[in-house]
């Protein structure tokens, strides 16, 4: 058995990665995404991703913008979260990291109507001490599965009883990684058992110009939002799913 998960990142960033997303899911293979609630997601769109079925979790932040709590140990003196995941996981108190993801459920449940199918993390804070600890602890509480960059973070969820993915492929570097080439190559070389692609897919927008990844969430559309993708999924034989039918 081989089974796909795809995730777009960073739902609700800007209306245009937002609007790429619900494209690369209606057109394409995305399936699931996560949610940005700590940047004020437009409802209109909340909406239409629930309701065409696009898997929808957590994409828990400590990087960008302002906490949904006091939460001062993860921010700076202006408070705004610090961009820089190692900065942030250094100096951050357990305590304020519970209270903030545990605020940022409960908004996510306050918009969507219902719990996250999962939680990951802005760029990757989740995989530092002690920011990885608490979120498996809060995924543990709420009976939630969680992401696993590699084979320590896989071992780490199950140690704890958490669902995760069997693999996990994804980058997000000065290059768009989702080209169409490197999609399809992915697909035929499949392993057996769930996979994760993690993507960013999205529609660049002025509101996009400040980020290190804008243009290339445009070229992600070509490689993963197309009749090509689809078709080359339903070809291999492979079972497009969201993290809520993990076992």
């Amino acid at each position: 058995m081989r089974a796909l998960i795809v995730n777009a990142d960073d739902f609700g960033l800007t209306r245009g990665v937002s609007a790429g997303i619900l494209a690369a899911h209606r057109l394409g293979i995305v399936t699931s995404t996560t949610v940005l609630v700590t940047a004020d997601p437009d409802r209109a769109q909340l909406a239409e991703a629930r309701d065409a079925g696009l898997g929808l979790g957590l994409h828990v932040n400590l990087t960008l913008g302002r906490p949904l709590t006091r939460a001062r140990s993860l921010v700076d003196g202006g408070g705004a979260f610090v961009r820089d995941a190692r900065r942030v996981a250094a100096g951050a108190e357990p305590p304020d990291v519970r209270a903030e993801v545990e605020a940022q459920i409960a908004r996510f449940e306050k918009l969507v109507g219902r719990l996250p199918t999962h939680l990951d993390t802005h760029h990757h804070v989740g995989l530092h001490v002690p920011v990885r600890g608490v979120v498996l602890d809060v995924a543990r509480a709420y009976g939630l599965p969680v992401r696993s960059q590699d084979a320590a973070a896989r071992t780490r969820a199950r140690s704890a009883g958490l669902r995760t993915t069997d693999h996990f492929f994804g980058e997000s570097g000065p290059d768009a990684y989702w080209s169409a080439a490197r999609t399809l190559a992915h697909l035929r070389a499949l392993p057996p058992g769930v996979s994760e692609f993690m993507c960013h897919p999205g529609r660049f927008d002025d509101d996009l110009g400040y980020s290190r990844y804008g243009r290339q969430r445009e070229v992600e559309m070509t490689g993963l939002g197309t009749a090509t993708a689809r078709a080359a999924v339903a070809a291999l034989g492979i079972e497009l799913r969201d993290f809520g039918a993990l076992q």
